[in-house]
């Protein structure tokens, strides 16, 4: 994609201000989701809700904008609704797809940069968690079917105990991961923070199964580089507005 997209924006806050910083940065235009008819042109959006889904399945060439992969910015989740804080934090930048898939050589220097402390793997565990997606997302991905579909293929590959979890389960994710022995979803962001507490993580979507495949689920085994390939596929407001993310996906 070497043309300059056409940043759709939707009247929600969030949305406004990231498109708006990225169209400041990489000089492009804006049109609102409800004006927006060509859809031969390259387009870029922050997340998929609002009608900006449905224009991305029709354009030929998108950059999807979104919570980053590392010290995103503070969220407050109730049950399936997210309140989101502030917009201190990472937002992930991707070509034509909605993650990166952390391969790359990247340099050490923006995950450095973080702060980030990375643990040892986990010698041992006592179950599998399997983090259930949030229903937008089980509709927009189409991920009907997606837990029974994935118990069984976990069991392929592995007689551990299975335990469920979501946004509204009572037992906290950071509890859970104590006793681990792996982490499994489609694309939670979660997967990268069992990670970084030395519990692999795998995922049933065909981008991000590159960082960590079920089959491989009794390896246990990480690519620590993975963290630095993402660091450098997401950016800061500031980073966004000065053109330096968009310098970055040329």
């Amino acid at each position: 994609m070497n043309e300059k997209p056409i940043v759709i924006y939707t009247d929600h806050e969030i949305n406004r201000t990231l498109c708006y910083n990225f169209a400041k940065g990489s000089n492009s235009l804006m049109c609102h989701v409800n004006n927006f008819k060509d859809f031969d042109k390259s387009i870029a959006t922050y997340g998929y809700s609002r009608g900006t889904g449905e224009v991305i399945k029709k354009v030929k060439n998108f950059i999807y904008m979104d919570h980053g992969y590392f010290r995103q910015s503070k969220r407050k989740f109730a049950g399936d609704k997210v309140q989101i804080i502030d917009l201190d934090g990472y937002f992930r930048i991707v070509k034509n797809n909605f993650w990166h898939d952390g391969s790359g050589t990247k340099p050490s220097d923006r995950f450095n940069k973080l702060s980030i402390d990375i643990k040892d793997i986990k010698k041992k565990g006592d179950y599998i968690i399997l983090s259930e997606p949030v229903l937008e997302a089980t509709n927009f991905y189409n991920l009907h079917n997606w837990k029974e579909n994935t118990i069984k293929k976990i069991k392929k590959y592995s007689d551990r105990k299975i335990i469920l979890h979501n946004r509204t389960s009572e037992v906290k994710l950071d509890d859970l991961l104590k006793n681990a022995w792996a982490f499994v979803s489609d694309h939670s962001s979660a997967g990268l923070k069992a990670m970084l507490e030395g519990i692999p993580a795998y995922f049933t979507n065909p981008t991000l199964s590159n960082i960590g495949s079920i089959e491989n689920i009794e390896k246990h085994e990480i690519n620590y580089n993975v963290f630095n390939n993402l660091a450098y596929g997401q950016w800061t407001l500031k980073e966004i507005e000065s053109g330096e993310a968009w310098e970055n996906l040329l």
